[in-house]
């Protein structure tokens, strides 16, 4: 059933989300989908003659957070293709990985999105009640009945939710036939054949299902409707093998005690991680993920008149060039919009008139400038300016009710702080649902950092984390969302990229802290490098599972020698979490 789905599917969730650098790119859709290119530069734009507004030049160049010319889109040269055990960047050899640093004051690594609410004692005392009862003859025959019936109950749950085109969304038939139904089959005989000793442990494994069913936000009647299902089939099993009336009737209710008690402990567990989540949203868009609304709203402006400018210059031109790199979603200012401005300013009427307003300007644009004439094309120009302008009052107005709230920030480094990741990525998750373009995970670990601390002192260390994280300000796009995420780790996530450019990004980021080493009082200089682990968003609903899946990348990395790139790929070795589940 559904709550199986997730052990198989979603088996990725267990203790797996690492405390390392994370990088999350928004890309597009994966399988039959075709992979939308990212934003480049406007065509023409590098010939307009650049000024500043405030930290940022325009007219076609994009300056950093810090008003440092930075990298957005790395040189199109060949990107080398990635190794799929061996990384993209230098040799895979054998070293090993190197201690973890600690540092006691960063927060522990759950998230509100994990929350987990004590067992109740009652539900326990139930388990271990009906736990016992497996242990009569109603017990052996339901044992009986689960073990011959386990295939086709697997078979008629998945078929029954394939024709939901609610639960398409989370199945799809490949998953379902070499993982999903074997999932189901182990749940069903853990918890109607061999049930373990400990009623806790059952319990425990009810209240994961129910986190990852709440993380996923798979609907809740689509549960019940397979728990349904797999009863009646079951009764039916039961009373054919039973060998009278009311032996059947005490294995019946045996398995809508067992059954129904799952149900209860996932739905507590649902309830409670929706609640902190929802709860945790509202406190992300309130701290809005802006640094300085002053510097943000400059920027955003300047960012929106160049690619005004840029427009202005093509449509002028007397080969206008293709469409697609002239769309406003498809700008700077566009993704920052789509990644970060709904997600800091809610769903409201300004918000929902700016995006209309901007799928109005791609439309017009797709539609009207393939075939258009100098004239029409001015008179294209001058709609799309009338357009340009409601928007930048709309966004005015917006920045006038947000205040800068520090409490989601890092101390140290003045990055966010990890609590929202679980909010981000659940965004950029509907995002690839909705819209068609995947996000990429970069984990970045700093090598050697407890080396540093040992032989430089802490303070050094804490320099070394702010000047990364300065380097990873300057290097990402203003749409991207950059964390410490724990220790020498940080998270940075950025929209609307692919495989090929999320691994020319991971690498100039890699280059960059290579060639940037940090000042040192005396004069010196302390070289720093990191691993990175890249994982592109596959289309499954669980945000956890592409983390865990750059976890084992950036893993690789380090054992391949450090200070490198790693995709991951199928035959990268499983994530802790995954394999506990399949024990």
């Amino acid at each position: 059933m559904m709550m199986v789905m997730v052990a198989a599917r979603l088996a990725v969730t267990v203790d797996v989300v690492p405390v390392r650098v994370v990088v999350v790119m928004g890309v597009t859709a994966t399988g039959a989908v075709p992979v939308a290119g990212t934003t480049r530069p406007l065509p023409h734009a590098g010939a307009l003659e650049p000024r500043k507004l405030g930290n940022v030049v325009v007219h076609g160049r994009d300056y950093g957070r810090s008003g440092q010319r930075r990298l957005l889109h790395p040189p199109r040269a060949p990107v080398p293709a990635p190794c799929r055990v061996k990384p993209v960047h230098g040799e895979c050899s054998g070293a090993g990985t190197e201690p973890r640093a600690t540092i006691p004051a960063m927060p522990s690594r759950s998230t509100a999105s994990e929350a987990r609410p004590p067992a109740d004692p009652r539900l326990l005392a139930r388990w271990e009640q009906y736990i016992a009862g497996t242990r009569s003859p109603a017990g052996t025959l339901v044992a009986e009945a689960t073990t011959a019936t386990a295939p086709a109950l697997a078979d008629l749950f998945y078929t029954e939710l394939l024709g939901d085109r609610r639960a398409s969304r989370f199945l799809d038939p490949g998953q379902v036939q070499e993982r999903l139904k074997p999932s189901l089959r182990r749940w069903l005989l853990q918890l109607l054949a061999s049930p373990p000793a400990e009623a806790e442990a059952l319990h425990r494994l009810q209240e994961h299902v129910g986190q990852v069913h709440a993380r996923i936000g798979i609907p809740v009647d689509l549960v019940g409707r397979g728990m349904r299902l797999l009863k009646q089939r079951l009764y039916e099993d039961i009373r054919a093998r039973a060998r009278d009336q009311g032996q059947a009737l005490e294995a019946v209710i045996l398995v809508d005690a067992l059954m129904d008690l799952a149900l209860e402990a996932m739905g507590r567990s649902y309830a409670s991680s929706r609640d902190a989540a929802a709860e945790l949203d509202g406190s992300f868009r309130l701290f809005s993920l802006i640094q300085n609304v002053s510097t943000e709203r400059e920027r955003q402006r300047a960012l929106l008149l160049s690619w005004e400018n840029a427009l202005l210059y093509a449509l002028t031109a007397e080969q206008p060039g293709p469409v697609e790199p002239l769309l406003l979603s498809r700008s700077e200012f566009g993704l920052w919009f789509m990644h970060k401005g709904l997600a800091s300013f809610g769903d409201t009427a300004e918000t929902r008139e700016v995006s209309q307003l901007a799928a109005r300007i791609d439309a017009e644009l797709r539609q009207r400038l393939p075939a258009a004439d100098a004239a029409a094309r001015r008179a294209l120009l001058d709609d799309v300016r009338g357009w340009a302008g409601r928007i930048r009052h709309l966004v005015a107005m917006m920045f006038e009710g947000i205040g800068d709230l520090e409490a989601g920030r890092d101390a140290l480094t003045r990055l966010l702080n990890r609590r929202f990741l679980p909010t981000v990525l659940r965004r950029e998750v509907a995002l690839q649902t909705n819209t068609g373009r995947q996000f990429a995970v970069l984990m970045l670990d700093l090598d050697h950092f407890k080396a540093i601390n040992d032989r430089y002192g802490h303070e050094t260390g804490d320099r070394a984390l702010q000047h990364v994280a300065q380097l990873l300000e300057e290097n990402t796009r203003s749409s991207d969302y950059l964390f410490r995420y724990g220790g020498e780790e940080f998270v940075v996530v950025l929209g609307s990229v692919g495989r090929t450019e999320a691994v020319a990004i991971a690498n100039a980021l890699r280059r960059t802290l290579e060639q940037n080493p940090l000042p040192l009082p005396d004069g010196g200089h302390l070289p720093l490098t990191a691993s990175i682990g890249v994982a592109v968003q596959d289309g499954h609903p669980d945000y956890a599972r592409v983390l865990a899946r750059a976890d084992a990348a950036m893993y690789q990395a380090k054992r391949g020698g450090r200070n490198r790139v790693v995709v991951a790929d199928g035959d990268l070795p499983e994530p802790p979490g995954q394999r506990a589940l399949r024990r």
